[in-house]
């Protein structure tokens, strides 16, 4: 049997808002001296939560592991549209918020819920011509983008105080949170823009395990072993 080293395998990190995902990886690499390393599932810069980071043979899992449903919750601001559809874009345009209450929010976030088709916002890293979109949207530059398959489990809000409403959901991979708060900005007629994102949980995995970025980067080699999860779990095979 091919023998894995205490070092192949996943780290479960609290990524703090600011650090790009990349940057997360890049930080990890170099700290610890550890050659493969990479992450499952980008969040945005401004985005917290769960991010499984794989090392070493673990990065061969990157695929199966990316590949699971999430849940976020997060913070929807009305009355203001952005280009990127979150708080880290430029001010597109600004309405009066209309009366709203949660169920209200709730009755219209409903109609979100199961299969959709959505299209990938212009500032994002999808890639046309081997170009991510977001270089070409700081050009000025609007590409057509191909709508993709999305499921969404459950989408609701937990708290509203305007122009804030405070929301939680489960999706597949590859969700838009930030498209889904400017199309729900559009159908309450006042524009809307992803004021906070947090993710919770990806597949069998919850942030109430994982470690803060400041933490991890703290830890002695000896101690970041112990926080590993073996290959051979992350594969669904036996750990002796």
């Amino acid at each position: 049997m091919q023998e894995f080293s205490s070092l192949d395998g996943a780290l479960l990190v609290d990524k703090p808002a600011g650090p790009t995902s990349h940057d997360v990886v890049d930080v990890i690499r170099r700290r610890f001296g550890i050659k493969k390393v990479g992450h499952c599932g980008t969040l945005d810069p401004n985005a917290t939560g769960l991010l499984i980071i794989v090392l070493g043979r673990g990065t061969k899992l990157s695929e199966k592991l990316m590949s699971s449903d999430k849940v976020y919750e997060g913070a929807i601001k009305f009355g203001e549209t952005t280009n990127s559809y979150d708080a880290d874009g430029e001010l597109a345009g600004s309405l009066p918020v209309p009366p709203l209450t949660l169920d209200q929010l709730n009755e219209m976030a409903g109609e979100f819920v199961g299969d959709l088709m959505q299209t990938p916002p212009m500032v994002s890293a999808v890639k046309k011509g081997g170009v991510p979109l977001y270089k070409l949207a700081r050009k000025g530059v609007e590409v057509p983008r191909e709508p993709k398959l999305i499921h969404i489990y459950s989408f609701h809000f937990t708290a509203y105080e305007e122009p804030l409403g405070r929301f939680r959901i489960a999706c597949t991979k590859g969700t838009y949170v930030r498209s889904l708060a400017h199309e729900l900005g559009q159908k309450v007629g006042c524009g809307a823009h992803l004021a906070e994102l947090r993710r919770v949980s990806s597949g069998k995995f919850d942030v109430a395990d994982a470690a803060p970025l400041d933490h991890i980067l703290d830890l002695s080699a000896a101690d970041l072993e112990k926080r590993v999860i073996p290959f051979l779990k992350l594969a669904g095979g036996r750990v002796s």
